[in-house]
């Protein structure tokens, strides 16, 4: 098994054989995890496509040690990343990754005091949507684009219950490069937390009621010291 199931919270993960993945029942809703969605190919030029820039070699680049001044002076060729701030005792504070956001026109999207409007899709991200989709059974006309430089990148606890998402949404986790830890803790009971591993070319897709009684994070992982880029596709309502 690619996770334990003995966890608390689990009701039950069965082995699909269509999907080649486990849908795994948990309180409120389930969960679809599939290990190896993104075969080898698909997944490692993803992480080529992802940092691919203007006369900058990615394979030798330090991202930790750029600057902010020398991180926006790259021209990527597909991405448009950006580093987001937050605000935090009265003081802005850069989140600790960094974002995009590609989606339908119109799809505006705000979190945790940011406002994104979409960049136009490209034919990469619109590639792996269609994977993605197939898999889910669900529609998307938007994602977010995480990159965690290395483990000292993370997620803080919160839940995609943003109302332009709607009361029951299909969120779609696409991970490519290193392996990291995705964390869910029950609202009601913090001590019951599931912890499952994704790697690079794993799927993960939340249903049901799981963003009105869960919490997910990425926590910090100091060893580990490569990439990790996460999209996770939505369907915006407004």
């Amino acid at each position: 098994m690619p996770f334990n199931t003995q966890q608390a919270g689990i009701s039950e993960a069965k082995w699909c054989n269509k999907l080649q993945g486990y849908k795994v029942r948990i309180r409120h809703g389930e969960l679809l995890y599939i290990q190896h969605f993104f075969d080898i190919k698909t997944a490692d030029r993803a992480v080529a496509f992802f940092q691919e820039a203007h006369g900058f070699d990615f394979r030798q680049a330090s991202w930790r040690k750029l600057s902010l001044s020398q991180f926006e002076s790259i021209r990527f060729f597909n991405i448009k990343w950006r580093q987001d701030y937050i605000r935090m005792y009265g003081r802005e504070v850069p989140l600790p990754r960094l974002t995009a956001w590609y989606g339908d026109a119109g799809k505006v999207y705000s979190y945790s005091g940011i406002t994104s409007v979409p960049h136009e899709w490209n034919d990469g991200l619109l590639y792996l949507k269609t994977m993605v989709e197939k898999a889910a059974g669900a529609s998307f006309n938007s994602v977010l684009l995480n990159w965690y430089r290395d483990g000292q990148d993370c997620l803080g606890w919160h839940a995609d219950d943003e109302p332009e998402l709607g009361n029951h949404p299909v969120i779609a986790s696409a991970s490519f490069g290193v392996s990291r830890d995705f964390v869910l803790r029950l609202n009601k009971d913090h001590q019951t937390k599931l912890v499952l591993p994704l790697h690079h070319g794993t799927l993960l897709v939340m249903m049901g009621d799981i963003q009105q009684h869960w919490q997910h994070s990425v926590p910090k992982r100091k060893r580990v010291l490569g990439s990790r880029f996460n999209l996770t596709f939505r369907k915006i309502s407004a």
